[in-house]
């Protein structure tokens, strides 16, 4: 990884220096291939005040660039809270990396190469299939399913009456009941 800093109306010192170049160097916890990286510490004079800027470029492999521009009164702040930015943003890249892996495609390869025969799959379901005669299948008086539903808090009830016709007996919002 190139480091590259520049000072410009500033004066970089030994100290600042060494903090711009621990701040980067904790960019490579991510394991992301950084290129390289340029630290711009600039002055600003705005609305009568001096300001401190600190510009980060960093350069990706097959990854876009990231620019973090943060400005504060004093330079060891403004260093502090662009490196957070920074991992932040390399943080995202490598989350957003490593959430994307496709592990259902290695699976399903590992699964077909296991050669498993369809037909005593098929067999097996077969085994497990237990018929069940349902109680919405057996005919039901229309006075005992009102009953069923006045007592419960169903809205509707559906049923197959003694001729074997399927009927849906529901609360109106009168108070009253339908048939259909």
């Amino acid at each position: 990884m190139n480091i590259s800093l520049v000072g410009r109306h500033v004066e970089l010192t030994e100290a600042i220096k060494e903090h711009l170049n621990a701040s980067i160097d904790s960019l490579n916890k991510y394991h992301l291939d950084i290129i390289s990286v340029s630290a711009v510490a600039s002055t600003q004079e705005r609305k009568g005040k001096r300001g401190m800027t600190i510009e980060y470029t960093i350069h990706l492999a097959a990854k876009n660039s990231i620019i973090i521009k943060q400005r504060d009164d004093d330079l060891y702040a403004a260093i502090d809270v662009a490196t957070s930015r920074a991992q932040k943003a390399l943080r995202r890249l490598n989350d957003r990396n490593s959430d994307h892996y496709k592990e259902g495609v290695n699976e399903a390869k590992v699964e077909a190469n296991q050669q498993v025969s369809m037909s005593d799959k098929s067999e097996e379901l077969e085994d497990e299939i237990v018929p069940v005669e349902l109680d919405l299948y057996k005919p039901q008086e229309v006075a005992d399913v009102l009953e069923e539903l006045k007592s419960g808090n169903a809205q509707f009830k559906i049923f197959n009456d003694i001729d074997g016709k399927t009927r849906v007996l529901y609360k109106r919002s009168d108070a009253r009941f339908g048939l259909y």
